[in-house]
């Protein structure tokens, strides 16, 4: 990190997560920070579902949760950004406090519980940016009280398949009460059939990819993988965060309920992103989500059989140059090598992670 990155890191540190969430937020809105020149190298290129992404690092989900900072983000070296969750009507999620830093761990803990403005609010703004150049996906979720779940990810679909560059149904967050139940092969049967239906219907098809938790077992993985085989889903986002806790360094905070983020996740989301590779086989999108805070990290996501890689929790902690040094460094990887395209090292890894044990 910069001297400036550590102050402002530092500054931010002195506030609870979620107002320091929004100061960061309120800074890119402001135009800062300002991120490291942005590294264009044909050997980061991916086309992933017919896309064309100037290099493999997105923002996950869960950052810009109301779509008001995309274009600032691709601003900081990332080659796509995700937006949401955004669910039909606005919520206030679950009671404060709700996010944890687990400094020790390089982690956080998270229960908010897809707090969002609603599908109105981020309609507007992305309307606003219709037609300017950059990757912007829009991750969809249901209302907590909602009578009808797999209703609200078809009014998603039919809501901002003419904004977004591809669509993201979450059914993994551990903090939806009976949200990750719609991972089972009955419910999840309905919920692509009714989505990919919802699509074809709209004006225009994005790609659409699943997003998945690592809490999962093998046979769970198998049925996911045949839904999104029979239902043609475009691709699998692996991994959400995980109500799981590895062996961590952070105290009592640690034992706060909620979803585990950040490096700790990189280990068992890897091994479901490997199988869910050798379930779906190659040709099927993946991408690669946990415990990315490093180039080093992120080329071992591409091994394990991820074409594209997010990250979220790492820049909490290495701050806002973190992208455009991962990309940097992967322009740097491919000259060492020397690599045509990063595309080669795909699936170099998979039978290594795929024999790890969950």
């Amino acid at each position: 990190m910069s001297v400036l990155d550590r102050l402002g890191q530092k500054l931010l540190f002195t506030f609870d997560p979620e107002t320091a969430h929004g100061m960061s937020i309120a800074a890119l809105r402001c135009g800062l920070p300002v991120g490291a020149r942005t590294v264009r190298d044909a050997r980061l290129k991916m086309t992933v579902c017919g896309i064309d992404f100037p290099n493999p690092l997105g923002m996950a989900a869960g950052y810009d949760k109301n779509a008001e900072v995309p274009d600032a983000l691709l601003g900081l070296g990332f080659g796509f950004a995700e937006v949401g969750t955004i669910t039909p009507l606005p919520q206030a999620g679950n009671p404060k406090p709700r996010i944890f830093r687990l400094t020790a761990d390089e982690a956080v803990i998270n229960r908010l519980g897809f707090n969002n403005e609603g599908h109105a609010a981020a309609e507007k703004r992305l309307a606003a940016r219709k037609g300017r150049s950059g990757i912007v996906g829009v991750n969809i979720g249901a209302n907590k009280d909602s009578t009808d779940r797999i209703g609200d990810y078809e009014r998603g679909v039919a809501r901002f398949a003419q904004y977004a560059t591809y669509l993201t149904v979450n059914i993994s967050s551990p903090n939806t009460p009976g949200l990750r139940n719609m991972q089972a092969r009955e419910q999840l049967d309905e919920l692509l059939s009714r989505v990919m239906a919802a699509r074809a219907a709209a004006s225009t098809q994005p790609p659409i990819f699943l997003k998945i938790a690592p809490d999962l077992v093998e046979a769970e993985l198998e049925d996911i993988a045949a839904e999104v085989t029979e239902k043609r889903i475009d691709g699998v986002i692996v991994s959400n965060t995980t109500i799981a806790r590895p062996s961590l360094r952070s105290g009592d905070v640690a034992r706060e309920t909620g979803g585990l983020s950040g490096k700790p996740l990189f280990e068992r989301s890897t091994i479901v992103l490997a199988r869910m590779r050798k379930l779906l086989g190659p040709e099927r999108a993946i991408i690669g989500v946990g415990g990315v805070d490093s180039t080093e990290t992120a080329l071992e996501k591409i091994r394990a059989g991820a074409d594209l890689v997010q990250l979220y929790t790492s820049m909490i902690y290495a701050g806002p140059a973190l992208p455009g040094r991962i990309v940097a460094g992967m322009a740097g990887f491919a000259d060492k090598q020397p690599l045509k395209s990063l595309r080669e090292l795909r699936d170099a890894s998979l039978d290594k992670w795929a024999s790890k044990p969950l």
